[in-house]
């Protein structure tokens, strides 16, 4: 079961990386099957001036084996990492190498036909090696194609430039795009590591924070009790008036204790609205979420503020680790009688349903809201540029007696 779990949230993860990156999967095998049209020209070649026998074979086998590796290293999107950790620092030379050999024997043995062929060992290379090595192989592989069109060609002065300059270019350029986008994969998969560990951060913080405070609150206090308490048992038989004098202290500094703890709590669950706008713009900003905080609403209750206060932090933490938002939008506002708040952003949660669901963190929000005798909207929120989500919530702040989130 852990297995599975943890494979279902690596695949989660790499989906929002994907998505992210603006390229599906059937996106980038169509743009990357696109190039196999190199394949025409050597094709073409054998169909017009076809060779005999075993030469024929040779050709066919060749294009075959390139046409196998190109589909084989093709096939996974380029942000799995599986896409690269399956070729070894040893094995992803020796591929390059071995079809750089065979495109360069067919483009000797059967014309510069073949010489197309370079352009899909370019994007090979610029998928499978480190970004270094794809560099320097994708520029080698440009100055190869050039050397061996110029001789076959007899020289410069026979060669045909109006056909070896798109080549070379296309060599050279979908090499160096493929090492882009290798790029690019490595950058989003650091920032989703890097988002994923700000969200661990702050919860280890806070769990820091309240340990500390808790440890400075009831220390003394603790402390205090001990030494009272052993003392009254001493004084139990000797001076059994001072021993109970002892215990009622002891029932009083637990009391007091007791009240303080209750008090911190409090103030911990209790966060005012101002605070969490402030907090949320800081872990939003440290995300790399865009942030943009409207607050127009009145002094409202303390119960009213409080419960606002929730609605920020909770809409903030699923932002954070639960979409693949790039821009976040808070309003707090009032209008006819009531105290409204939205947190949205233009990011989606994994979850297909992303409705309030029985155990997570809005469905204790909406218990809350319910107590109170609010509403409270969680869905999918429709964009120009896809879809987003919002979590809006409206209190009544007619009353004025709203209740202290619990």
């Amino acid at each position: 079961m852990e297995t599975y779990t943890a494979r279902g949230n690596n695949k989660s993860k790499l989906q929002e990386i994907i998505a992210a990156s603006g390229i599906s999967t059937r996106l980038w095998r169509l743009y990357a099957y696109f190039w196999l049209v190199c394949l025409f020209f050597p094709a073409l070649s054998l169909i017009q001036t076809p060779p005999l026998g075993l030469r024929l074979l040779v050709a066919l086998g060749g294009l075959v084996i390139f046409t196998a590796i190109y589909f084989w290293v093709m096939w996974p999107h380029p942000l799995n990492v599986r896409t690269r950790t399956r070729f070894g620092p040893r094995s992803s030379p020796v591929l390059i190498m071995g079809l750089t050999v065979l495109v360069s024997f067919l483009s000797v043995i059967y014309g510069g036909s073949f010489l197309w062929l370079f352009i899909g060992v370019s994007a090979i290379a610029g998928i499978t090696l480190s970004f270094r090595n794809a560099s320097i192989v994708v520029m080698s592989l440009t100055l190869l194609t050039l050397g061996i069109a110029i001789g076959i060609s007899g020289g410069l002065a026979f060669s045909n430039w109006l056909i070896i300059i798109p080549l070379v270019l296309l060599v050279r350029g979908l090499g160096l795009d493929m090492v882009g986008f290798v790029r690019l994969s490595d950058a989003l998969r650091e920032l989703q590591s890097a988002r994923e560990e700000i969200a661990r951060q702050v919860v280890t913080e806070e769990r820091l924070r309240m340990a500390r405070d808790l440890h400075d609150l009831l220390g003394h206090t603790l402390s205090l009790i001990t030494l009272k308490s052993e003392l009254a048992g001493r004084l139990l038989e000797k001076d059994p008036q001072v021993a109970a004098q002892e215990i009622r202290e002891v029932e009083r500094v637990a009391r007091q204790a007791l009240r303080e703890v209750r008090e911190a709590v409090s103030g911990y669950r209790q966060q005012t609205l101002r605070g969490e706008l402030d907090d949320a713009r800081q872990i939003l900003e440290a995300a790399g979420v865009m942030c943009s905080i409207e607050d127009e609403a009145q002094t409202l209750s303390p119960g009213a503020d409080t419960l606002l206060g929730w609605v920020v932090r909770e809409g903030v933490t699923n932002v954070i680790r639960h979409s693949r938002a790039r821009n976040c939008w808070i309003r707090i506002f009032c209008t006819d009688g009531f105290a409204v708040a939205e947190v949205s952003n233009d990011g989606y949660p994994r979850d297909k349903n992303p409705e309030v669901q029985k155990g997570s963190g809005l469905s204790g929000l909406a218990e809350r809201v319910s107590r109170q005798g609010g509403l409270i909207e969680a869905g999918t929120l429709p964009m120009l540029n896809g879809i987003g989500f919002r979590l809006k919530v409206q209190i009544s702040t007619k009353s004025g007696s709203i209740a202290e989130s619990q």
